[in-house]
C-alpha cells in the first residue's frame, strides 16, 4: 500500500477513539486514520446478557455532549435504522447494552477513517511519528492512544482459566454448559451481579445447581447515581481533579468508587426479587449463595472442579473452602499493553503508573511541542474515574480535535457547586 502522512493516526478503536474519530470526520484538512488489530468491531460481546443496560444517559454518547449535531449521535443512529418513534415508544428507562453496542458498530462501520484487522507493531518518531502495522508504515505529526483495557484476573488463576474457569469477558460463549453444576461468582460491580443474576434466573431444569456471589465489599452495594454525585462526571470537576496533589488524587478516586463501580439499583431489585421467589416461593433456598465481606486467596484443582479459599475480611481468623464446578471472574480490567510505543517509552514521564499527561490529554515528553501523543482512557489516576467510562468520552475527544484545529470551543457551564478555594467566592 502507498505511504500515507496524516494529521492523526489513532491507535485502537473503541468507543473513546471512535468518539475522536467521529469529530474529526468532517475536517478534511486533518487526514486522520483509525487501526484496530479486531477483524471487526467488538464492545463487551461476550458480556451483553439480556437485560443489561447502560449505566449512563443516552446523551453520553461518541458525540452529542460536545457536537450535538453531528451525524454521528445516537439520535442519528437511531433515525439512520428508521426505529426513532419505536424506540421513544419502548419507554427505556435506560438504554440496553447491546442497542449501544449495536450504534458503535454503525459508528465505527460508517466511518471510513477507521480500519480493522490491522495491528500496530511499533511507532517511532523523527520529526514525525512513523507508525508500522502488519500491512502498511504511515507517517503522522500527531497519535492518539486509544486501546482500553484487558480482562484481570488474580495472579494465582491465571493458570487455570479455561473451559470452567474464566473472566467474565467470555461469559456467554463459556457459561452454555452450567446445568446441574455448582458455580462460583467472583466479584461485587455490575458485572458480577448481571452474572449472579442470570444464573440464578435459568429454570431449575436447565440453570446450576448451585450458585453463590462472592466479593471482597461488605454488601452488594448501589451505584450512586444521584444528582450531586454527578457533578463527579462534568468536565469542570476533571480539570479540578487533574491540578490536585497525586495523593489527594488516589484518596479522591478510593473514597468514590462507587460512583463508577456499584450496582445499578434495578439489577440489585431484580437479584433479591429472585431470591425470594426461588427461597419463599419456590423453596429452593440451597440453590444460592452470597458471600459478601472475603476474599480469594487461592484457587486449586478439585475433583470434580475446583477449590477456593477465602478469607473474611471483618473476621480475619475465619477461612473457609468451598467446592465448585465453575468459576467466574468478575474482577475488573487493567488498562492494555502499549507495547508499541516502547521506542519512545524512555522519552515519555510518568506517574505512579501512568504516562503523565497536560491539560489536553497529551503525553508530556521530550519531543517537539508541536507533536502530539494523545492518550485516551489511560489517566485515571490523574484525571478521575471519569476518565475509564463514557460519560467524558465526548468532551475530550472535542479537546483534543480543539488542539489539532488551533482553536478553544466554549467549556460547558460549570457545575452549581464550587469545587475549589482557589475560586472567587460571595455575591458578584
Amino acid at each position: 500500500m502507498r505511504a500515507e502522512h496524516l494529521r492523526l493516526a489513532g491507535i485502537g478503536a473503541g468507543p473513546a477513539n471512535l468518539s475522536l474519530a467521529a469529530m474529526l470526520y468532517d475536517h478534511a484538512e486533518l487526514p486522520n486514520l483509525f487501526f484496530d488489530r479486531k477483524p471487526h468491531f467488538r464492545w463487551h460481546d461476550d458480556q451483553l446478557i439480556t437485560g443489561a443496560t447502560l449505566q449512563v444517559s443516552i446523551f453520553k454518547d461518541l458525540v452529542s455532549l460536545s457536537d450535538p449535531t453531528n451525524q454521528f449521535s445516537f439520535l442519528s443512529y437511531l433515525h439512520e435504522q428508521g426505529r426513532l418513534y419505536h424506540f421513544l415508544n419502548a419507554q427505556f428507562t435506560s438504554v440496553p447494552r447491546s442497542e449501544f453496542r449495536n450504534y458503535l458498530a454503525w459508528a465505527a462501520g460508517k466511518n471510513d477513517n477507521v480500519v480493522f484487522s490491522e495491528t500496530v507493531e511499533c511507532v517511532e518518531f523523527d520529526r514525525v511519528f512513523r507508525v508500522v502495522t502488519n500491512r502498511r508504515e504511515v507517517t503522522a505529526d500527531n497519535i492518539a492512544v486509544g486501546v482500553g483495557t484487558v480482562p484481570w484476573v488474580p495472579g494465582f488463576a491465571q493458570p487455570y482459566l479455561g473451559p470452567t474457569q474464566f473472566h467474565v469477558s467470555e461469559y456467554l460463549s463459556r457459561s452454555k454448559d452450567l446445568r446441574g453444576k455448582r458455580v462460583a461468582v467472583v466479584g461485587g460491580g455490575q458485572s458480577g451481579a448481571e452474572t449472579f443474576l442470570d444464573l440464578i434466573s435459568r429454570p431449575a431444569s436447565e440453570g446450576p445447581a448451585w450458585v453463590v456471589w462472592i466479593s471482597k465489599r461488605r454488601s452488594y452495594f448501589p451505584l450512586d447515581d444521584s444528582t450531586f454525585t454527578n457533578d463527579f462526571y462534568m468536565p469542570d470537576y476533571s480539570d479540578y481533579f487533574y491540578q490536585l496533589p497525586e495523593g489527594k488524587r488516589t484518596e479522591i478516586n478510593a473514597a468514590h468508587l462507587l460512583t463508577s463501580d456499584g450496582i445499578s439499583d434495578s439489577t440489585l431489585r431484580a437479584i433479591y426479587q429472585e431470591l425470594y421467589r426461588i427461597q419463599f416461593i419456590e423453596g429452593a433456598a440451597h440453590r444460592f449463595g452470597l458471600m459478601p465481606s472475603r476474599t480469594v486467596t487461592a484457587v486449586d484443582r478439585a475433583d470434580p472442579g475446583w477449590e477456593l479459599s477465602l478469607r473474611h475480611n471483618d473476621e480475619a481468623d475465619q477461612t473457609k473452602c468451598v467446592a465448585v464446578d465453575a468459576l467466574v471472574w468478575a474482577t475488573g480490567f487493567r488498562p492494555a499493553d502499549k507495547g508499541f510505543l516502547a521506542p519512545l517509552a524512555g522519552r515519555i514521564e510518568t506517574e505512579n503508573g501512568e504516562f503523565r499527561l497536560d491539560e489536553d490529554f497529551a503525553a508530556i515528553w521530550d519531543g517537539p511541542p508541536d507533536r502530539r501523543i494523545f492518550l485516551q482512557n489511560a489517566a485515571r489516576g490523574q484525571r478521575g474515574l471519569p476518565d475509564v467510562n463514557l460519560s467524558l468520552n465526548a468532551w475530550r475527544a472535542g479537546r483534543i480535535t480543539d488542539w489539532l484545529c488551533g482553536r478553544r470551543s466554549a467549556e460547558p457551564l460549570t457545575s452549581f457547586i464550587d469545587w475549589s478555594a482557589k475560586n472567587a467566592w460571595g455575591p458578584q
